[in-house]
Order: structure tokens, then sequence, then C-alpha cells
């Protein structure tokens, strides 16, 4: 019964915690038994089961649970295989919105290597509009997981594509995220790309996409600003602060950093 596997669904998590809280008594367990079900449970052909798998799993993910090794032998092949071209419309879209949510508590190396490459052909699936909305959605946590190379190089080609989408939530989205994405550039790329592109979506022919344009105009412009001088900072919480005079406005805090939480897409400053 599909709901007695929801139920199991839900109560990995925390029998994977008591594990590993007494990992001397059971130091395979989880690896053996658990993890298999949860990566099995990724496939199964109820709906809500999958959903309550995608949810354990991003808790064990969240918590540190699961290895680096059963992260790229299992859990991403899987995903990678969900989000094919050919795959089903409904797995294919649950596969891109948790490749975007474990994205930021994946290493670098694995989310560069492993999904990056699935992730950029997302955004150009011209069959469904519900995977474009939802990478666009996530791109600026897509940016800040890979850093400022990876961005400039493979990312940024990608938002100019969904920034010019024929579907204005499309374009709407990525007005929204834009100041995520900035920050995680180089001054230059501010400069000569992004600015014209904001441009654009600023005098957009849809007003609900110049709105969420000008709601992320302040947020936007404050990525130029010299973090030395200004005092412009992101804060732990993920939101823009400035920090006062009196405090020194030199310290590493006050530096960007692609390993510095982002502020969320939905915040003003």
């Amino acid at each position: 019964e599909p709901t007695v596997r929801t139920e199991l669904m839900e109560q990995i998590p925390p029998i994977a915690i008591f594990l590993h809280e007494n990992r001397p008594k059971f130091p395979t367990a989880f690896f053996e038994y658990l993890m298999p079900i949860v990566v099995r449970y990724l496939t199964d052909v109820n709906n809500q089961v999958r959903k309550a798998g995608q949810e354990a799993l991003l808790i064990l993910l969240e918590q540190d649970l699961v290895s680096q090794a059963d992260i790229e032998n299992k859990v991403c092949p899987i995903l990678l295989d969900l989000s094919a071209p050919d795959s089903d419309d409904e797995y294919k879209v649950e596969a891109v919105n948790i490749i975007c949510k474990m994205a930021s508590m994946l290493s670098r190396t694995t989310v560069e290597h492993m999904l990056l490459p699935r992730f950029c052909e997302l955004c150009s699936d011209g069959k469904l509009f519900q995977v474009r909305k939802i990478c666009a959605a996530n791109f600026g946590d897509i940016c800040n997981a890979v850093g400022q190379e990876a961005t400039e190089r493979l990312l940024i080609p990608k938002f100019f594509e969904l920034c010019s989408d024929s579907v204005w939530g499309m374009r709407k989205a990525c007005a929204e995220c834009f100041m995520a994405v900035s920050y995680t550039t180089s001054p230059e790329v501010r400069r000569s790309k992004l600015s014209p592109l904001f441009i654009n979506l600023i005098s957009d022919t849809c007003r609900w996409v110049r709105q969420a344009a000008f709601q992320s105009l302040g947020p936007f412009i404050s990525t130029f600003a010299n973090p030395s001088s200004a005092g412009l900072y992101i804060r732990e919480d993920g939101t823009l602060s400035i920090r006062p005079l009196t405090q020194d406005v030199n310290s590493s805090a006050c530096q960007p950093s692609n390993n510095t939480p982002l502020m969320s897409p939905s915040t003003n400053a």
C-alpha cells in the first residue's frame, strides 16, 4: 500500500539519526538497509511516496548523514536518469526540483561535475516550461553552489536565455533572483553583461516582470558596492546589511564570498 511506504519514508530520518548517534553499535545499518530504500523510493510509481522519499533525502543530506560515495554513486545517477530528456514529464519536474534543493548541501566539486551539466540542459528544456521555471527560480542558489568561475563560464549564458524566455513567469523568476546571480560574478561581468540584461527586464513588456525587476533594483545595485568602504555585507541569515561605522569595515565578515549565504530572491533590501 502506498500509504505504508509513505509512512515508512517519514520514519527514515529519525531512525537514521538514532543509528548515527549509536554508530559503534550499528556501524553499517544505515548504509546497508535504509539508504537503498530511500534511493528506490525516488522512482516509486506513487507520487506521494516519491515526495516522501525526496523529503527524507533532503533531511538526510541536511543532517550530513549521507556519505559522499552514496551521493555520487547512488543518489546523483538516479536523479540524472529521472531528469533525462526522454524521462517522464512528472518525474523530470520532480528531479530538477530536488537537484536544485540539494545543490547547496553538496560539495562544489560534486555539483559542478555531476549536476551542473544536466542543470544547464534543463534550463533549455523546450518541452516543459515547468522545468525551466524551476531552474530560473533556483538559479541564484546554483550559482552560489558552483562559484564564480563556473557561473561565468556555463551559467550566465543560460541565464541570458531564461531572461529572454517567451513565458513571462520565467523572466519574472530571473528578475527575482538577479541579486543572487550578480553577487556570484566579477565586477566586470556585472557591468558589461548583467547591467544591460537588467535594463531589459526593467523595461519588459509584462508589468509583473517590470515590478519584480524594480523590487530587485536596490539589491542588484548593492552588489556594485565595495564592502570595505560601503560596509555592505551578507549576514548569516542571508539578508543584506550594513556594518556600523564603529566596527572594522575591512574585517573578513564584510567580504563577499561564494561560501557566504546569499539573500533570498524574495527578500527586499
